[in-house]
């Protein structure tokens, strides 16, 4: 197992988990990773237990990390599209290992 710097400043892994470990980020990661681009009313869709306010912090703190991109176009009305960063892309696969490992574990976990 590789070892890490577990003291705050410095720790890469507390430092992702706290940007991405809320309740939503995940799930709208992930539901950005099986489309390419989606506007704010389908994140609102796809995830319909989300707060609009839930779903407008989540997606502000995602950019700010870089990990989506959001982009407004000047129509009328104005349409903004959110897709997912390169780094953000990089970040799928361990979210589908994540969801394999509580696909086969849940029943255990929530005993």
């Amino acid at each position: 197992m590789r070892e890490v710097d577990l003291r705050y400043p410095t720790c890469p892994l507390r430092n992702v988990l706290a940007r991405i470990s809320d309740k939503w980020s995940l799930i709208v990661l992930w539901n950005l990773g099986l489309n390419e681009k989606m506007r704010y009313k389908e994140l609102m869709l796809s995830i319909p237990d989300i707060s609009h306010k839930m779903l407008t912090n989540t997606l502000k703190h995602l950019e700010e990390d870089h990990l989506v991109k959001r982009e407004a176009y000047a129509e009328i009305p104005p349409r903004v599209e959110y897709s997912l960063t390169k780094t953000g892309k990089s970040l799928i696969p361990t979210i589908e290992q994540m969801i394999d490992w509580a696909q086969t574990n849940f029943e255990e976990v929530v005993k």
